[in-house]
């Protein structure tokens, strides 16, 4: 019998819990070694029906099976690759293609599935597991449904979840699993000694230049093409990369090679030395791939090339060097590829990460729902004004640490109704498209306004129709001065002037003398072009608007319109 750690325990408290008043499928974030398939074994043991915990490979289920039998129980194993197709158990461990095709029977009375690698559910109705999970909510109509996962977001889709018990809102479109329940930080498993300490190292000696690659539409993930293409022209790089790596692992147990393509994989094979290096595919027969991993797990061989298939259901604690050098679309997979070095094992004292590609991501960062703008951005904490919940953007920080700007668009904050358990979000928005129907406060990526359903203009569009009129003016502007004018009549004003790079000049004008155009400086300029949106601005007179300009972000097109004399500002694209 094993001994459940604290964190494992307030995870299987936290399930059921929700499960006594909710029905929503739910999620709990254990990091890599965090020990889920012990979670999952308690649950199973602790759970009053039948249950069903579903893996995407066969080494997950055999460990899960394993944990749960640990406890002296008997559990079922439904996995044609493990040559059992059992169904009468009242546990039963599956994997998902077998489980898809069993037999209608085998989906009744079920009352609690588990998932394992929760993240790996498509959000396609088709799907293998939308079709197991239909077939066991129509035998059961109450169904418990739980996901775990180590990194709960999808490239295709961004988060899993909706709702965190920590106050917030991960995301704000439909998805599968309505709350996270329960999640650990990684930083928190490495501080208490239960994981090994990472020694993180980027672009080590030498590195490929992934800096072009671009997304494709289709699944957020690089095309597997331009990959290629990039590294053919880079092959130089790579005996000086597969050197560093056999410098610094002089003194390694094991070392996991993460490649980006076959022929990549192959080429680094060729590198190491022959008698102490293997190579799994996609396409390893299963046979040879269980041998070249018990040789590995059993220390006949040194080091594991490897090409998109050991990333996650992969358990080999020895492992203390990983090395990337395959471009990660995101930190969530870049997570899963060093988890693969973070276990615990015996003369084992840390575990060295080599990042070959540049790309600079961080193990203990979070996954920001946004594109990164630039190379300079990092995360960035921002407090919304409304609800004061701690925000994490994409952003710019000074010399001292201070936040100068950020690119947040919506407060993820958000409260549980104690009585209904009904979510309600923060309505504040940093940056947001007003509605030219009914004013309201949109998304700036809306096309329809979410309040008179209204099709919202976007700045392509604008672009293109402000460039059809003979009444429009299109600036790019390249300098932005805040200056003291005098109109007509002496009145001081603030004069805001834009210039381009031919010297063209659009100006607006604003008066501060009054608490009324105070305010209307501020819905018409300040917070439209301020760099914090959400913090408050002090701005009480002209010389303070002057003083404090550098708050304040330049447009990177300005729409005017001909009015009489003079080009009048009537839009701004930022």
């Amino acid at each position: 019998m094993y001994q459940l750690r604290p964190y494992q325990s307030e995870a299987v408290n936290a399930v059921i819990s929700h499960f006594r008043s909710h029905r929503d499928p739910a999620l709990i974030v254990l990091p890599t070694g965090a020990g889920k398939s012990l979670v999952i074994a308690e649950l199973a043991r602790l759970a009053k029906g039948r249950v069903l915990a579903l893996a995407h490979v066969k080494e997950l289920v055999e460990q899960n099976h394993g944990k749960y039998e640990s406890y002296g129980l008997q559990a079922g194993i439904f996995a044609a690759g493990l040559k059992r197709k059992d169904q009468s158990n009242k546990v039963i461990f599956g994997s998902i293609q077998s489980v898809a095709r069993a037999p209608d029977e085998f989906f009744d009375d079920f009352s609690l599935l588990i998932i394992d690698e929760a993240h790996r559910i498509p959000s396609e109705q088709q799907s293998q597991y939308q079709n197991v999970i239909s077939k066991l909510q129509n035998a059961q109509a109450k169904l418990c449904i739980l996901g775990l996962t180590a990194t709960p977001y999808r490239l295709d889709t961004g988060w899993i979840f909706e709702y965190h018990y920590r106050g917030f809102v991960a995301c704000f479109e439909p998805r599968f699993f309505k709350r996270c329940i329960y999640e650990l930080p990684l930083r928190y498993m490495i501080d208490q000694g239960y994981l090994t300490q990472p020694i993180q190292i980027d672009a080590p000696v030498a590195c490929y230049d992934f800096s072009e690659l671009r997304r494709s539409k289709q699944g957020g993930s690089f095309a597997m093409a331009d990959i290629a293409s990039t590294l053919s022209q880079q092959k130089r790089v790579t005996p000086g990369i597969v050197g560093h790596i056999q410098k610094l692992a002089v003194d390694r147990q094991g070392v996991m090679i993460f490649s980006a393509t076959v022929e990549h994989a192959k080429e680094i094979l060729a590198l190491l030395p022959e008698d102490n290096s293997a190579i799994i595919l996609g396409d390893t027969e299963h046979k040879e791939r269980d041998r070249i991993i018990q040789e590995f797990k059993q220390r006949r061989i040194k080091y594991l090339v490897n090409v998109s298939v050991l990333t996650t259901g992969f358990d080999a604690p020895h492992v203390d060097l990983i090395a990337v050098l395959r471009p990660t679309e995101s930190v969530s997979l870049f997570q899963q590829i060093v988890g693969r070095g973070l276990r615990l094992s015996e003369d084992k004292t840390d575990c060295l990460i080599l990042d070959y590609t540049g790309q600079g991501f961080d193990i203990f960062q979070p996954e920001i729902d946004q594109e990164k703008p630039d190379s300079d951005a990092e995360i960035v904490e921002v407090a919304c004004p409304i609800c004061e919940f701690k925000n994490q953007f994409w952003g710019y920080t000074d010399g001292d640490g201070h936040v100068i700007e950020h690119f947040g668009r919506k407060c993820k904050g958000a409260q549980e109704d104690p009585v209904g358990g009904t979510i309600i979000a923060c309505s504040y928005r940093f940056r947001f498209k007003v509605c030219e129907q009914c004013g309201a406060e949109n998304d700036i990526a809306a096309r329809i306004c979410h309040h008179c359903q209204s099709i919202l203009v976007d700045a392509d569009s604008k672009l293109r129709k402000a460039m059809e009129l003979r009444d429009a003016h299109v600036m790019r502007p390249d300098t932005m001065i805040f200056s003291r004018g005098f109109d007509k009549k002496k009145r001081l004003r603030l004069e805001i002037a834009y210039y381009d790079v031919d010297a063209n000049v659009l100006k607006e004008f604003y008066y501060l003398e009054s608490q009324s155009q105070i305010k209307a400086f501020y819905y018409n300029f300040a917070r439209m072009h301020h760099r914090m949106p959400g913090q408050a601005i002090h701005i009480h007179s002209v010389d303070d608007a002057i003083a404090q300009q550098q708050i304040f972000r330049m447009p990177h097109f300005i729409i005017a319109r001909k009015k009489s004399y003079y080009w009048q500002i009537r839009d701004k694209i930022f």
